[in-house]
């Protein structure tokens, strides 16, 4: 950490006489929430639970108590001078087309595509590359108000038939339907109770691969706890009740499987995964031709040793491709004969090097390895022999996503974003190396005014971490700049650099924005993860800690202008930071935070998180959870940050009543005038939300964030150029 300046106390100063006046003035009148009597037993260590009682998510009770909380919320966020000019920014960016990345079927493109401010984008269908687009499926139509989401999609490798997911509210729980292409109707095939599930379709387009889970009981899909996910294969025309079951083990209740067939239709490859964790086992069953596959095909174990990562990048002839963490914490690729895989017959393509490796795929007869450098995107283009033989070109620094190639094709779609640069599709051609733009939106955000610099810092333990900071130009680095932190850290995800309509919004009223790349995701491999996993989940958290101190000692911001926010598990990352250091932050964001680590396995498919977090049901596990479980952190008489809290009604992926007992204890505890405000969306999950939802949301938030960081309206509105 660096050598703290002698300014810095009197902004601790400041700290403390705003925290002094604010104990001064009088609480707001928050909703009053029942507390009961429960006390849990952990081994001898009583923990009260005063809100159990809302899990319970159907109770009368707590609908009323929420339906006041959201009108308490919407009082105070609506009477915010800034948040109209906040929503019609939002909106204006948010009001022009944009795509995702073409799939690539037999000639077809498939892809969605959004006018701007249509709750969902579209799924379109082209002929060929220059062919005219037609609409093959709105969701828009489907219901009034977007709650009737699209959540996945998948053709047939000649485009014949789509598969695709429906959900209510956006819930991970999935129907699958089945499109006829040329007609746009639909067939007759329904399959229920698909969740966490990937789609994969057998060459002769005659049915898929996908994976369920035991219907939940009824009235409980929310909250019920999902147990023994099995591989099935679903036949055209046939009802869900005949479908092949081509793996199940209810011995290994948690564990998450999933089949994927090769290009060719010849191999289908499954992969096992103990919940989240990145480590799997492998198996794969030869087919056949894949113009008559066997899907009774039996499945041979190739590795299940649970210690290392084994994704299969396909197969030219017998050579099967892998991207492993095998002796190689960063990753590497490896080829073997299906019919000799033991480890001393692999042959190393891509060694592993100094940057971890996030994904592969074969492309026209070449092999593109997408890497990480110090969070940046760099994928290599190789010979199947492991010679480089090129590069894909990108605009800038930033984040190449959604790669889709062919192993029998040079033509390459993949899209590009960084936090200046908006989300653009490329076409690149293996053969000539060019890259050349297939759809870019037209933002209307001036990007020249900005810039992005990568600085590193030191955590409390001497870790060096990389984080991005965006902000205006020719700035004045005195300290009172508001400025919000972002970060994750977990599951062995990396937040690299991407693009969203809330960043040139804070730019635009002066804001900094930081993005701190701390451990426990997989910006540098294996051993980046596991230092933020388990027992050492407290490292995540002082990481962020020091992020904030950084940008407070190099004159960026200061306390009262610093915020805070994550989602997710950045959600449990920011409860934990707000109740171990409430006064270093001027204002916090949690997102639907896993908020009670002592239960949270209990719930929905929460006990797949038990890899990444332990449960409280082992004593080990407990000991450390205990400490920073921010539910059970929550002190009385303590002034925590002004806060903004939202979830869903329909978030089964972590549940609502995470965020009701956090927002209640808070509230129960605060000993001044900082606000602790909750706000839950109806017909709304997780990750889904029509986009007229999406944005009063972030308006809400980025309102509350500007009002109490000190941050306001630009005096000129207009396009932004």
């Amino acid at each position: 950490m660096p050598r703290q300046r002698s300014w810095l106390p009197a902004i601790v100063f400041l700290s403390v006489v705003c925290s002094a006046n604010a104990r001064q003035a009088t609480a707001p009148a928050y909703p009053q929430a029942y507390r009961d009597h429960t006390v849990d037993n952990y081994f001898g260590h009583r923990v009260p639970a005063p809100y159990r009682w809302m899990e319970q998510l159907d109770s009368p009770r707590l609908h009323a108590w929420v339906a006041k909380e959201n009108a308490f919320t919407a009082s105070r966020l609506q009477a915010i001078a800034s948040r109209s000019w906040i929503h019609h920014r939002l909106t204006q960016l948010q009001d022009v087309p944009h795509e995702s990345v073409p799939y690539q079927a037999g000639n077809m493109l498939f892809y969605s595509h959004n006018t701007g401010l249509q709750n969902q984008g579209v799924l379109f269908v082209k002929a060929d590359p220059d062919a005219p687009a037609r609409i093959l499926l709105d969701p828009n139509t489907l219901s009034k108000d977007g709650s009737i989401a699209l959540l996945d999609w998948r053709p047939s490798d000649h485009g014949k038939h789509v598969v695709y997911g429906l959900s209510q509210g956006g819930s991970d729980w999935e129907t699958l339907h089945v499109l006829d292409t040329a007609s746009g109707k639909p067939t007759d095939d329904v399959i229920h109770w698909v969740k966490f599930s990937g789609l994969s379709w057998t060459a002769d387009g005659k049915g898929f691969f996908y994976s369920r889970y035991p219907a939940p009981a009824k009235g409980q899909a929310i909250a019920d706890k999902v147990s023994v996910q099995s591989l099935y294969y679903h036949r055209l025309g046939s009802p869900q009740g005949d479908d092949t079951l081509i793996y199940s083990n209810p011995k290994l209740p948690e564990w998450v499987v999933g089949g994927q067939v090769s290009e060719d239709g010849r191999f289908l490859f499954v992969t096992l995964n103990h919940g989240t964790s990145s480590n799997n086992r492998l198996y794969i069953a030869d087919l056949g031709d894949g113009a008559h596959p066997d899907v009774n095909a039996t499945l041979q174990p190739v590795y299940t040793d649970d210690k290392a990562e084994y994704q299969p990048v396909g197969h030219l002839g017998d050579t099967i491709f892998l991207l492993t963490t095998r002796d190689a914490k960063r990753g590497r690729v490896v080829a073997f004969d299906v019919r000799k895989p033991a480890f001393a017959h692999w042959k190393v393509i891509v060694p592993e090097g100094a940057s971890v490796i996030q994904n592969a795929q074969l492309a026209g007869g070449k092999l593109l390895v997408n890497r990480l450098v110090d969070v940046k995107s760099d994928v290599s283009v190789y010979t199947p022999n492991g010679r480089k033989v090129g590069s894909l070109p990108t605009p800038t620094v930033g984040t190449v996503y959604g790669i889709q190639s062919r192993k029998d094709r040079d033509t390459v779609y993949f899209g590009f974003t960084s936090f200046l640069y908006p989300g653009t599709v490329y076409r690149y051609d293996v053969a000539s190396g060019k890259a050349s733009t297939f759809f870019k939106p037209d933002v209307p955000f001036n990007a020249t005014k900005y810039a992005t610099k990568q600085v590193f810092y030191h955590s409390k333990d001497g870790t060096r971490v990389p984080m991005f900071i965006t902000y205006r130009k020719g700035i004045k680095l005195d300290g009172a700049n508001p400025t919000l932190l972002y970060a994750y850290g977990g599951f062995d995800i990396s937040i690299t650099p991407s693009f969203s309509n809330t960043l040139p919004t804070w730019l635009d009223m002066g804001g900094i924005y930081a993005v701190a790349n701390i451990r426990g995701g997989g910006e540098y491999g294996q051993a980046w993860h596991h230092a933020g996993m388990l027992g050492n989940k407290q490292n995540v958290f002082d990481d962020f800690a020091w992020a904030a101190k950084y940008l407070i000692s190099h004159h960026y911001t200061s306390t009262p202008h610093l915020g805070i926010e994550g989602y997710s598990n950045g959600g449990l990352l920011v409860g934990a930071s707000i109740t171990e250091h409430p006064e270093l932050f001027g204002a916090a964001y949690a997102g639907a935070g896993v908020q009670d680590m002592l239960r949270y396995q209990k719930f929905s498919g929460g006990a797949l998180w038990s890899p990444e977090y332990g449960t409280s049901d082992k004593k080990k596990d407990f000991d450390w959870l205990i400490k920073y479980s921010p539910v059970q952190n929550v002190k009385p008489g303590t002034c925590y940050p002004p806060t903004i809290l939202t979830t869903a009604d329909h978030d089964d992926r972590v549940v609502p009543s995470h965020t009701y007992k956090f927002a209640a204890s808070l509230q129960h505890a605060q000993d001044c005038a900082n606000p602790i405000l909750l706000r839950v969306d109806t017909q709304t999950s997780h990750n889904y939300m029509p986009t007229n939802k999406r944005i009063d949301r972030a308006a809400d938030v980025l309102a509350f964030m500007a009002q109490h960081l000190g941050a306001s309206a630009p005096l000129k509105t207009g396009d932004g150029k």
